[in-house]
């Protein structure tokens, strides 16, 4: 092992919420501590729908005693961002945003993590610990159909607007669906829901669940439940329903299947 390698007691590769709150009590206890991230601070969370509340709780969402404050009862994407740049800016953590780990080599006590940042430049740094805190929200499930990789099909919904006035295919039936579909309705797109399951999930929150049934025994938004996505084309979208296979014309599709 090279001796002239930045070294540290420890590597958080994760600077999600988890990540930070490793790295701010390593940093309590003395230790040196670097936080790496493919993308920027609370990279899952700046993916979010641009206007969601959160389901929980300020209080639920704090880490390094430093308390979170919120206009509503329940706080928002853009107040979870801040706090979480507030804390890493209090704690001065060591953060490497948009660097992606390649590796992780050698052994406890001795390990190397080779790394590639946004410019393409490389970088490798030695560390007796390594923290893995990579979630799960940066690797969404896949339909596994012909044409998944057409620019159209979004893994990560964001905001209506962009979907005004076009034919736009929401896949599942959970509360990110749920939500969307609702707002792209309400934007004036023309949405059409499918789902593997019989209806609406169960769990959808009890004040979105009734809207979106209602939308959809008053036809406003068109759903397929028992049916699933077979191929994505171009233009369109072909899904199998119990009654046999449909060709539906579409513009987008939001995979909001997690």
């Amino acid at each position: 092992m090279s001796g002239d390698l930045p070294a540290f007691d420890a590597i958080v590769i994760g600077a999600g919420p988890t990540g930070l709150a490793c790295g701010l009590e390593l940093k309590r206890r003395g230790l040196s501590a670097m936080i790496v991230d493919k993308g920027c601070v609370v990279n899952s969370l700046y993916n979010y729908p641009t206007h969601m509340t959160f389901f929980t709780t300020p209080e639920l969402l704090e880490i390094g005693d430093i308390p979170m404050t919120s206009m509503y009862e329940k706080p928002t994407r853009t107040e979870a961002l801040k706090y979480y740049r507030r804390v890493a800016e209090h704690y001065k953590l060591d953060i490497h945003q948009y660097e992606r780990v390649e590796a992780i080599d050698g052994s406890d006590g001795a390990f190397t993590v080779p790394t590639t940042d946004r410019r393409g430049a490389q970088h490798c740094y030695r560390a007796k610990k390594i923290v893995v805190s990579t979630g799960y929200y940066d690797v969404p499930n896949l339909l596994g159909v012909p044409g998944e990789d057409l620019p159209k099909v979004i893994h990560y919904y964001k905001e209506p607007h962009p979907y005004y006035n076009h034919d736009v295919l929401v896949v599942g039936a959970k509360n990110s669906a749920a939500i969307a579909t609702l707002e792209l309705y309400w934007t004036q797109a023309r949405v059409t829901l499918v789902h593997r399951g019989p209806a609406i999930h169960k769990h959808v929150k009890y004040w979105i669940k009734p809207n979106i049934e209602n939308r959809i025994r008053n036809g406003e938004v068109k759903a397929y439940f028992n049916s699933h996505v077979i191929e994505i084309l171009p233009s369109a979208v072909r899904i199998h329903t119990p009654e046999g296979n449909v060709e539906i014309k579409n513009d987008f599709v939001l995979a909001m299947i997690g």
